[in-house]
């Protein structure tokens, strides 16, 4: 995950340059392959070469800085603590996000971030620890942003336990035009919302909640955040283990009618 993420970035300081891999390659005196291996985040290359290209292409101090601590990184999961203190705002996961094809969230607590209407997201904003009152404005403005990727083009299949729809966050009228939100969303075809009902007891999903991320051409990517912090993940075994979770979770979810069902009594309970 970090080696895709510091392939992107290198990707970007040569396309500012208008230059080539070729002619890039031929002016540092390097072979082409070397800057294919740097651009897809694959190894062959040391941390003196890294610095080498990223002088020539003429970054900033803070890409690279950026770039060589990604560089730097290892192990199966990439942490990520933003200085913001919000998780859901950092750049990787929302660029990872809108990379995506298919999007598979499980949440128990709250509806999930891109299912939140803008008022919804601004409590739970309001309600963080590690967020200043003068910055929750923007950072719930930028959180309620995040919902521009359901489009169509894409698949969005969501889990969602009955207690999360049952929190009353904000007023009434939040909660309701919440509610009425994920209707009219779960109509969409490329939208998929399955609530996991209370009678299902204990299922696989309560060892906490996730999104993973599917792409055309790199393997799976599975995120999870706390607080203050998150993880990104793209090895075969963590891959495999939540994986096993989205399948025990589809199997005890109600199908998406029933699931809409559910939504609706809650909502009329509020009338």
């Amino acid at each position: 995950m970090a080696g895709r993420e510091f392939g992107a970035g290198v990707r970007a300081i040569i396309a500012r340059t208008g230059l080539t891999h070729r002619e890039l390659a031929e002016r540092i005196g390097w072979q082409e392959a070397k800057i294919s291996d740097m651009t897809l985040g694959k190894g062959g290359v040391t941390e003196i070469e890294v610095q080498i290209l990223l002088a020539y292409c003429q970054a900033t101090v803070a890409e690279r800085e950026y770039l060589l601590e990604l560089f730097r990184e290892s192990g199966k999961a990439w942490l990520q603590m933003p200085e913001d203190g919000l998780p859901d705002q950092v750049r990787t996961l929302i660029d990872q996000e809108k990379a995506a094809q298919e999007i598979i969230c499980w949440s128990m607590i709250l509806v999930p971030g891109l299912l939140q209407t803008p008022e919804y997201a601004y409590v739970v904003t309001a309600h963080s620890k590690v967020i200043e009152a003068e910055a929750v404005p923007k950072v719930a403005a930028i959180r309620a942003a995040r919902a521009n990727i359901l489009e169509p083009g894409r698949k969005f299949v969501f889990y969602v336990h009955e207690q999360a729809l049952e929190l009353p966050v904000g007023g009434i009228e939040v909660w309701r035009e919440q509610l009425a939100h994920l209707l009219r969303l779960s109509v969409r075809k490329y939208i998929s919302i399955r609530i996991v009902p209370r009678s299902a007891g204990m299922h696989a999903g309560t060892s906490g909640d996730f999104r993973m991320m599917k792409f055309p051409k790199y393997p799976p990517v599975v995120y999870v955040e706390s607080v203050n912090y998150c993880l990104f993940f793209d090895d075969a075994d963590t891959i495999k283990v939540h994986d096993d979770i989205l399948t025990a979770l589809a199997a005890v979810a109600l199908p998406e009618e029933e699931s809409r069902e559910v939504i609706d009594n809650i909502l009329e309970g509020l009338q």
